[in-house]
């Protein structure tokens, strides 16, 4: 099959892109000290096929630091780690948005800073555990409620970050308001049970993501902007809640009053999860009038489908590109897509991330 679509040139904001395929943005644990490396600037250069890579999430605070070895983006020292990568991939003619992604109460003290705090919209701990590279798998702790201080500072912080990106030479960034993060503990009444402004009614929820997004707005312009959303998510204790489906039309259309590039939705119904439904899917085509960007379990086939058909601008893949850093080139002449080995995903080192048995080289 030829996926003349899915290969099709497409201008998005100030870019044209070569091709319909972005690369989601998948953790990996790779950043020393929590500063980009030059490991990091040849893992996504050698994928800089993609019409667009949207990096692993990237904290804009100390107190967003909440996994082992991710990246930060709110100092000078991992701005400068962060212009290697985006060298990197422009080098190969690639384009590149960098993700931030504030953990909020999903964080452990041991992956963090001594003077950084573990902050949710209310104090409810995730369940289960999580590892730290000092004493493995350790128990969720409980967070501290932001005060409304806080959530200024949060809002600030996100901007800052923002500015650092464009000036290390990134495209533009993507806000993390999906999968049980901070933005998106905001919009989820299963962790947001405030009393005040920022909690409660659906419009009162939705007012912690779009002062971030103004702000980021305001710092970098909105066609440097977009924002990853995860309707029917249910990772880190999320949960589906009534009236979900207005919610994110809401979102959707006051997102377009700000002319944000993009919304990038992310169904992960491939992988257990609920699936994102066809009329939310449809809802946010409707009410969002930029790009709109789908993810969960494609292949190339469903993807010139539902391009063909005009449910979205973009397809995002993830895992794919994992042991195929020529994944773009591999659709091309449909050679096969070595499946990723997660005994690789998060663990330091080369191996599974630059280094790939002899099949999967470029």
């Amino acid at each position: 099959m030829k996926y003349l679509k899915l290969f099709s040139e497409l201008p998005v904001g100030r870019m044209t892109l070569k091709n319909r395929i972005v690369m989601s943005p998948m953790t990996r644990c790779r950043a020393t000290n929590n500063i980009p490396n030059e490991m990091m600037a040849q893992y996504y250069s050698l994928r800089a096929q993609a019409g667009l890579i949207i990096t692993e999430g990237t904290s804009p605070s100390p107190n967003g630091l909440g996994y082992a070895r991710i990246p930060g983006n709110f100092n000078i020292e991992q701005s400068q780690g962060w212009r290697k990568v985006a060298n990197a991939v422009h080098a190969r003619q690639g384009h590149i948005f960098m993700q931030l992604m504030h953990t909020g109460r999903v964080s452990h003290p041991l992956n963090m800073s001594g003077n950084s705090k573990i902050l949710a919209p209310s104090a409810i701990a995730l369940t289960g555990e999580m590892w730290t590279d000092q004493k493995q798998m350790q128990p969720y702790p409980i967070p501290e409620a932001m005060s409304k201080q806080q959530i200024k500072e949060a809002v600030s912080e996100y901007a800052h970050s923002a500015r650092l990106a464009i000036d290390s030479g990134m495209d533009g960034i993507e806000l993390h308001g999906a999968n049980g993060y901070l933005i998106d503990q905001f919009l989820n009444p299963a962790t947001n049970q405030r009393q005040d402004e920022y909690g409660g009614t659906p419009e009162n929820r939705l007012r912690f993501a779009l002062e971030v997004a103004k702000a980021v707005v305001s710092a970098i312009d909105p066609d440097r902007v977009g924002i990853r959303l995860s309707p029917y998510g249910v990772f880190n204790d999320m949960k589906p809640f009534d009236g979900l489906e207005e919610f994110y039309g809401m979102l959707a259309k006051r997102l377009n009053e700000l002319n944000l590039l993009y919304i990038h939705c992310v169904d992960h119904h491939s992988m257990g999860a609920p699936e994102v439904t066809p009329s939310v899917k449809a809802l946010l085509r409707k009410e969002f009038k930029h790009t709109l960007i789908l993810s969960g379990g494609y292949d190339a086939d469903r993807a010139e489908h539902d391009l063909l058909e005009g449910k979205a601008d973009l397809i995002a893949f993830g895992r794919p590109f994992l042991a195929n850093p020529n994944f773009v080139e591999k659709i091309q002449i449909g050679a096969p897509i070595i499946p990723a080995n997660p005994a690789t995903f998060y663990t330091p080192g080369e191996l599974g991330y630059t280094v790939f048995p002899k099949e999967a080289a470029v």
